[in-house]
């Protein structure tokens, strides 16, 4: 991609023996074909004449939607059932993501994948073609971005570092425009929001999966909640409270100060009027525990970088960074369960809270490794939400310092 030149379409081509696809259906037991299709295409393929070809068909398109990938295909991350086939409205097919396969396409910044089928006698084919997305820069991010350049060798050196193997700089530039677009609707945003009315704060955001975390919070462990500086959190946040009222009081902020005071006096003024508690990331770890006990729900932001005394080093975005590692503590001595949310706004200027399911921990023998092994599944969890809106993360922030020289005699971070 030299010279920022934008990169060629992607095209995958496959074509399946429809008797290979007889014979997988004589030898190989229901459950087994479970792994290689989705129930819906097993179930939309019938059981008469045809179901071979049909099938055979879904499989070629499998293996085309691979080809796009050919990296992530070598190292086994992507496999065929990471791809099934539905039919939209009119009957045109459509490929559905695995969560595996849509980070693949956000993370190669493809929108989507168009599909081709067809079948003869003998044989069926099928095309997928990669659709590529291109960020829409507002005019106020690309004036930001160059006469008001902040932090913009650090938000390119970040952007690089996450997609430079897999779109063009030109792409890359374009996601540094588009966030400083994202910053100027931000202090916009702060300066306003307060003197809505309720009724207007409400109707900016809305919530996905509220009853994820209704049901976590119903089994009175507390919840914990893992996420990072995500598009316009306060409004975000402040309508999350408003659709929980059970839950007023009960959200709790784990937050280091901001720079300059008097700022970060308005902003834990805010949290508090909308109903949010503070506690210090530093020397809170009994305080965090007593709310969990008590039912509550706190809230870490994740994404920034830690060092040797309150951190340990693993894989964010392939590359080794500092990460705190007080959340895999506290889950593995409260039993609390871990929900990722995150936070984005959408084209016409509303705003979403949405919760994920939540993770399933790593429970090993060894309590070093298994405090590394979450901390790796939470960084996992925030790079599936920061590839879904990339231009609204905090790309200004130094998130991979560098780690420093082990002092003989002191075990590894």
């Amino acid at each position: 991609m030299a010279g920022g030149a934008a990169p060629p379409a992607r095209c995958g081509i496959d074509t399946v023996e429809i008797g290979r696809i007889e014979r997988l259906l004589a030898d190989t037991p229901p459950a087994d074909l479970g792994r290689i299709f989705s129930a819906a295409e097993l179930a939309d393929s019938g059981s008469r004449a045809g179901r071979a070809a049909s099938l055979a068909a879904r499989f070629a398109a499998k293996e085309a939607c691979l080809k796009l990938f050919p990296r992530e295909t070598a190292l086994g991350a992507l496999a065929p059932a990471d791809f099934s086939v539905a039919r939209d409205s009119y009957g045109a097919p459509r490929i559905e993501c695995s969560p595996a396969a849509r980070e693949a396409l956000d993370r190669h910044r493809i929108g989507a994948i168009a599909l081709s089928l067809t079948h003869d006698r003998a044989s069926a084919s099928a095309v997928a073609l990669a659709e590529l997305a291109c960020t829409e820069v507002p005019w106020t991010g690309k004036l930001l971005y160059r006469l008001f350049p902040v932090r913009r060798r650090v938000v390119l050196e970040n952007l690089r570092r996450v997609f430079g193997e897999t779109v063009s700089d030109a792409e890359i530039v374009r996601l540094a425009q588009a966030h400083y677009a994202h910053l100027a609707r931000l202090i916009r945003e702060f300066v306003v929001f307060p003197w809505l009315s309720p009724a207007r704060r409400a109707a900016m955001a809305r919530v996905e999966n509220l009853e994820t975390i209704v049901a976590q919070h119903a089994r009175g462990k507390g919840v914990i909640i893992v996420t990072g500086h995500f598009g316009n959190f306060e409004v975000a946040t402040a309508a999350g409270i408003a659709s929980f009222p059970q839950a007023r009081g009960k959200f709790y902020f784990v937050r280091r100060p901001f720079k300059p005071q008097w700022l970060d006096a308005i902003i834990i003024r805010r949290f508090r009027a909308a109903g949010f508690g503070v506690l210090p990331k530093s020397g809170s770890l009994d305080a965090i525990l007593e709310r969990l006990a008590a039912g509550d729900v706190v809230v870490f932001p994740f994404d920034q970088h830690a060092g040797p005394k309150d951190g340990v080093r693993v894989d964010f975005f392939g590359h080794a960074a500092g990460t705190f590692r007080s959340v895999a503590l506290i889950a593995q001595a409260s039993g609390a369960p871990v929900i990722p949310g995150a936070s984005w706004r959408e084209p016409d200027g509303r705003h979403v809270l949405r919760f994920e399911a939540p993770l399933e921990l790593v429970q090993c023998e060894n309590a070093g490794e298994e405090i590394r092994r979450n901390t790796r599944l939470f960084n996992a969890s925030l790079e599936r939400m920061i590839l879904r809106h990339p231009e609204q993360w905090w790309w200004v922030h130094r998130r991979w310092k560098p780690w420093p020289e082990r002092k003989a005699g002191r075990p590894p971070g």
